[in-house]
């Protein structure tokens, strides 16, 4: 195994303190708030991850002077099912909006993330504008311009992401015939097994980024098979889940820092292209070397330094 750049030390499973806040109705979600009083950083993890992936973030963050919110999107981790199974982009927006904003009391802050969380950074600021100062985005489906087709054109891509390459089956199975995976992940085991295979061999991550210990840790709240199975939903909205509201997925226009982990085989490799194309008001895109899709913890080091430098003129703002 190739010797990896060394990284900040993982905390403990049982670090942070676990907060709930009811964002809708009687649904709470389960957060981590480290440096409370600092400038707020949200921090919005993806699939199949939880709050956990930013174990390696939270503590140099909240060191650095800013106030980190770290939550379970609804049906993930320690946050609520929702009891009318509704769970779509726009839903978890709200819901770290609500959190945010009228829970916690922010009227702005930082965001960072990638995979569903960086679609939902990119609708929250455009959703509600001024909220999202600034964001790090990496490894998702980029924003698209789709008033200027011809950009795409002029540089060969197609208006719409390309589907996934080899690794992506989960995305079909997940969305077009859950009830069929739901029925062979029946047991606790082999719904660990089925996530564990993210972070192994379906060439997501850097290798070596995760030892037995790790990905342990990363997949044991998924072990209950309703909240594997909410957290599919976002692949559903492409075989007729019925959504909220449409998601706001066009250019954003927030100061944007995108970063790129190169050694993800599920991002398209057009990323890079469709970003300069998605955001107005960007630096980057920066490809990190060493780092895949969980870019977060792969390089904790180098995205824990780069927020530190790009947030840190905000915090004159607390």
């Amino acid at each position: 195994m190739k010797l990896r750049p060394p990284q900040p030390e993982t905390p403990a499973a049982d670090a942070f303190r676990i907060h709930r806040a009811k964002v809708d109705g009687d649904l709470e979600l389960g957060f981590i708030r480290e440096g409370i009083g600092g400038y707020p950083l949200l921090l919005v993890h993806g699939y199949p991850e939880t709050k956990r992936i930013w174990w390696r973030n939270i503590r140099a963050l909240a060191e650095a002077g800013f106030e980190v919110i770290v939550p379970d999107l609804r049906g993930y981790g320690d946050s609520d099912l929702s009891k009318d199974d509704a769970y779509d982009l726009v839903l978890y927006s709200r819901d770290c909006r609500t959190l945010v904003h009228d829970v916690l009391g922010h009227p702005r802050c930082g965001a960072i993330a990638g995979d569903v969380g960086g679609v939902v950074i990119c609708d929250l600021a455009n959703r509600f504008p001024g909220f999202v100062e600034r964001m790090i985005f990496f490894n998702t489906v980029p924003p698209t311009d789709f008033a200027n087709p011809g950009w795409y054109a002029e540089r060969g891509l197609s208006l719409m992401p390309l589907p996934d390459g080899p690794t992506g089956d989960y995305r079909i199975r997940q969305g077009r015939d859950p009830q069929a995976l739901i029925a062979e992940l029946d047991s606790p085991d082999r719904c660990r097994r089925y996530l564990r295979d993210f972070y192994e061999h379906r060439l997501w991550a850097s290798s070596g980024s995760f030892d037995d210990a790790d990905i342990d840790f990363m997949i044991e709240p998924f072990a209950d098979i309703r909240k594997l199975a909410a957290s599919w939903a976002p692949y559903q909205l492409q075989y007729g889940r019925k959504m909220s509201e449409m998601p706001m997925l066009g250019p954003v226009e927030t100061p944007t820092l995108v970063l790129y982990g190169p050694e993800d085989r599920v991002v398209p490799d057009d990323f890079v292209k469709r970003c300069e194309a998605g955001f107005r008001n960007r630096v980057g895109p920066v490809v990190v070397p060493e780092a895949g899709h969980f870019l977060q913890w792969e390089r904790a080091d180098v995205l824990n330094g780069l927020a530190i430098h790009y947030f840190e003129a905000l915090k004159s703002r607390r």
